[in-house]
């Protein structure tokens, strides 16, 4: 991982302890990256419960519980199933907050509609607040888009933390 994300990492790690909070993620594109970003910081095991990589669509429905319906109209990069698979994490675990991303990293893959480097995110927190981004990083390569989808999750996450009190 980059400094950026390290540093994002263990600033988001430090507040959840203080705020005695927890996550799990939902990952697809980056693949695991931002569980990972968060146990390469020591202490991560009071606040990471868990990671899904859902990487296809059969795991996005079964996994998380994302309708099949919500794929097949929108796909599976498109900010319903971003929110749908952020869902799907606090119907499943007992934590405070979540975070998805779905994205096309390339370097195929992508259509006029939905280009490579499109990355849905979608960050809730057991309370109902939720948020949800789109970015277009462009065709800048599979390990760029995935290093910044990383540091965009942590960012959202952060967000959330800072944003009011969680209810838990």
């Amino acid at each position: 991982m980059n400094d950026d994300i390290t540093q994002a990492a263990g600033e988001l790690i430090k507040l959840c302890i203080a705020d005695t909070l927890t996550i799990a993620t939902a990952e697809s594109c980056t693949g695991g990256l931002v569980a990972g970003a968060l146990t390469d910081i020591a202490g991560s095991s009071a606040v990471l419960d868990r990671g899904y990589v859902t990487y296809s669509n059969a795991a996005k429905q079964q996994m998380l519980g994302v309708p099949a319906a919500t794929l097949k109209q929108y796909g599976a990069v498109s900010r319903q199933t971003a929110e749908a698979m952020a869902r799907g994490v606090l119907t499943r675990c007992k934590v405070d907050l979540a975070v998805a991303i779905t994205g096309i990293a390339g370097p195929g893959g992508g259509s006029p509609e939905k280009p490579v480097g499109l990355v849905h995110f979608a960050a809730a927190s057991r309370d109902g607040t939720s948020m949800h981004a789109a970015m277009r990083y462009g065709d800048i390569g599979r390990t760029e888009v995935r290093y910044k989808s990383v540091l965009k999750a942590l960012t959202m996450l952060r967000e959330l933390v800072e944003s009011e009190p969680v209810a838990r």
